[in-house]
């Protein structure tokens, strides 16, 4: 593909060079640069793109986008190869321009004023616009995401729709599974995927919108047929520093949403009219204590799943809890405004699982009920404690919980005060630390917590003797949640990504108790 279809809804501030330059690759990644790539260089918060302009024309690049640097300067666009050089940094006056023909290229210099936005823009040009050729529905909130995301996907390949996942678990291209690193991934990963899904012949693709995905510019130039929104708590304020902001950068995504589409709100969420006030697109809205185009009400649940009550009519569902009923209605609300069949979709609800590390419910000896969840933000901890008091109130709730290192410091104490109230005992752990000291993050939670929950509590630093010592003294009967972990097999500790999967501590754990 040349430069010039490359760039065509970029706007660049000024060019220098060919624009009928052949692009076979792009990449803001100077270690993935191949011969007639395009380097795109981004300001990172790491480290700054521009550094590896040399790196990226050392190894082939014929094309360079860039904010920094002044063309004016430069007489001609011809490098000498043998004169870059791997330097901290690079200005538009450098490479070295030379005039000797041996190893040399032109390159094609594009200046911008948002290396980020062009990198969006960029890939969607250069795959071919996929995000046009099929549904692509994203959802933003700070709970349920991960659940709404993969449902809808299982609904849709269930109603015998192909279709592809972009998620916080993993990435499907129809029915190929790949990892997945981030909760949104970068423009040119989404594209190239989104064009490996229309390949593949998918119909449809559900993405999971996170609110920095959004303030980088992760989803500019995507084309969503919907937009949905789950809810918004106290999260991220690592990133974003204030409650106002992070509310501003998922407020952005329905901003941005095209007429044609659909924004899918949560009005029981007092953020969810917020979300639509400047959209342009239809507003459809759902909710479970009010009046809303579609609603649903809880008439029983057990450890089992629940009886729901959609728009007037009765379905079973695998998942139980109240923060699930409002993912189904998403679902549901979301795939009638897509053209589902109303009793088609209430059928294959019915049949859905809970997403992997969602409620997981392990049962074990001396009737002892280990569920998995991810909550790690004080408003999924608190849906998730209640809905385990609500199906099973008589038996004694032990919740086993910590917080990420170098993440919002502010949420700990308020984790600490939630699973107080709602737990009868409480074993305060480490999760991915990180680079911090895992003893000053459970001194953070710990702040959270009056003298009787204190009293209540055991502060074990080791999250694998936690979780054993958890299980082990657990009375007959009990239920013991393992929040903050879910479908993650790993450890974050330092820089290591070390292998840790609960569900095989718990397996090894109740082996013990049998012996």
């Amino acid at each position: 593909m040349k430069l010039k279809d490359i760039i065509r809804n970029i706007d660049p501030v000024e060019v220098l060079g060919s624009l009928d330059t052949e692009i076979t690759a792009i990449t803001c990644d100077s270690r993935e640069v191949t011969p007639g790539s395009l380097f795109i260089a981004v300001k990172g918060f790491a480290s700054d793109g521009h550094k590896y302009i040399p790196s990226a024309l050392e190894k082939g690049a014929v094309a360079v986008i860039c904010e920094d640097g002044d063309f004016s300067t430069r007489p001609s666009a011809l490098v000498e190869m043998t004169e870059v050089k791997e330097t901290a940094s690079v200005e538009m006056t450098g490479p070295v321009i030379s005039s000797e023909a041996k190893r040399s290229r032109e390159i094609s210099w594009v200046k911008v004023q948002n290396s980020r936005h062009a990198v969006a823009m960029a890939a969607d040009a250069f795959y071919g616009h996929p995000s046009g050729k099929l549904s692509l529905v994203g959802i933003t909130g700070t709970n349920g995401k991960t659940t709404t995301v993969t449902l809808l996907y299982r609904l849709f390949k269930a109603m015998g729709h192909p279709s592809g996942l972009l998620s916080t678990i993993a990435n499907y291209v129809d029915d190929k599974r790949l990892e997945t690193a981030n909760t949104t991934a970068d423009p040119i990963t989404i594209n190239r995927l989104l064009a490996e899904m229309v390949d593949a012949g998918c119909s449809y693709c559900f993405m999971e919108v996170s609110s920095i995905g959004v303030e980088q510019e992760r989803v500019a130039g995507l084309q969503f047929a919907a937009g949905i929104f789950s809810n918004l708590t106290h999260d991220h304020l690592d990133y974003h520093k204030t409650f106002a902001e992070y509310l501003r950068c998922k407020k952005l995504f329905f901003d941005n949403l095209p007429k044609e589409a659909y924004a899918i709100i949560n009005v029981d969420d007092k953020n969810g009219p917020v979300m639509v006030q400047n959209t342009a697109a239809k507003v459809v809205t759902y909710a479970c204590k009010r009046l809303a185009d579609h609603t649903a009400r809880i008439l029983e649940q057990s450890f089992e799943g629940m009886l729901l009550k959609i728009d007037g009519k009765e379905t079973w569902t695998r998942l139980v809890g109240a923060h699930n009923a409002y993912n189904l209605l998403a679902i549901y609300t979301t795939a009638v405004c897509l053209g589902a069949p109303v009793d088609e979709v209430l059928v294959a609800l019915s049949n859905l699982a809970s997403a992997p590390g969602r409620l997981e419910n392990i049962r074990g000896p001396r009737d002892l009920a280990v569920i998995i969840d991810y909550a790690h933000t004080p408003d999924a901890l608190e849906n998730v404690l209640t809905t385990l008091r609500d199906v099973a109130p008589e038996r004694q709730l032990i919740c086993l919980f910590g917080c990420g290192g170098d993440r919002d410091k502010t949420k700990r104490p308020e984790m600490a005060q939630v699973a107080a109230r709602l737990a009868d005992r409480l074993v305060v752990t480490s999760d991915n630390c990180r680079t911090e000291d895992p003893e000053a993050i459970i001194r953070d939670i710990r702040a959270g917590l009056d003298w009787d929950g204190v009293a209540k509590s055991l502060f074990i630093t080791d999250r694998r003797e936690a979780i054993r010592t958890a299980i082990l003294t657990a009375p007959e009967g009990a239920t013991i949640l393992l929040a903050g972990k879910g479908h993650e097999d790993y450890q974050i500790i330092g820089h290591e990504k070390l292998h840790f999967d609960e569900k095989e501590i718990v397996l090894e754990t109740f082996k013990l108790i049998l012996k």
